[in-house]
């Protein structure tokens, strides 16, 4: 069993199936980060050069070849260089600016046919404007989701390659919060479904003796 699995759908989270409100039983005081406000941009970069490090293998064969590059798994973007500018007109919004720095790892096969993958990063300057909220006790940060896949690459030569790179960047202006909102309580966790192969289970499902068709 699981959240998605069993047949309880009042115990657990899910599509509202009838009123709303049935079931409600309490108003609870959760800690959480408050989005006040996000934005998204997809853009294309080509022919971005790429200087790599921590080459792994740290040697290999000349020339490599390129294969491929994504974000680096578990590094996050990092943001450097954050200007905030209030509009006097509109001082709830601002305009902001950042360098994002991308962090990116690239996969290639040296020339003796061996695979081999080394790290770079890539900045990315974004000019948007958001909703800023004022100044409070508790302050709000500006965070940064960034992807990167190459469409493309070439190597160019100590152990730099040309990027072609659709890159996303989601801007999020937040703040640690403590939030009152309606629950249903506890969640009831289900025991877990084990997998197991079939074995015998196909056979026991079978009936004992065979079933007479009747039309």
């Amino acid at each position: 069993m699981s959240f998605f699995t069993n047949n309880r759908p009042d115990f657990c989270p899910g599509p509202i199936v009838g009123n709303p409100l049935n079931g409600l039983c309490e108003r609870v005081c959760i800690e959480t980060k408050k989005v006040y406000d996000s934005c998204i941009r997809q853009f294309e970069m080509f022919g971005t050069e790429a200087v790599l490090v921590n080459l792994d293998p740290p040697v290999f064969a000349q020339p490599l070849t390129f294969i491929g590059c994504t974000t680096t798994p578990g590094e996050d973007a990092e943001i450097v260089n954050l200007i905030i500018e209030r509009f006097d007109e509109t001082p709830n919004f601002a305009r902001v600016r950042a360098d994002i720095m991308v962090p990116i790892t690239v996969n290639y096969i040296d020339a003796n046919d061996v695979e081999g993958s080394g790290e770079t990063t890539v900045t990315v300057t974004q000019d948007v404007i958001l909703f800023v909220p004022q100044p409070s006790i508790v302050p709000f940060e500006v965070k940064v989701f960034a992807n990167a896949v190459c469409a493309g690459g070439a190597y160019l030569g100590n152990n730099t390659f040309s990027l072609d790179l659709c890159i996303t960047i989601i801007l999020k202006i937040v703040a640690k919060v403590e939030l009152l909102i309606p629950t249903y309580g506890y969640c009831q966790i289900p025991p877990c479904q084990e997998y197991t192969e079939e074995g015998c289970g196909t056979l026991f499902n079978l009936p004992l003796y065979p079933q007479p068709q009747f039309n």
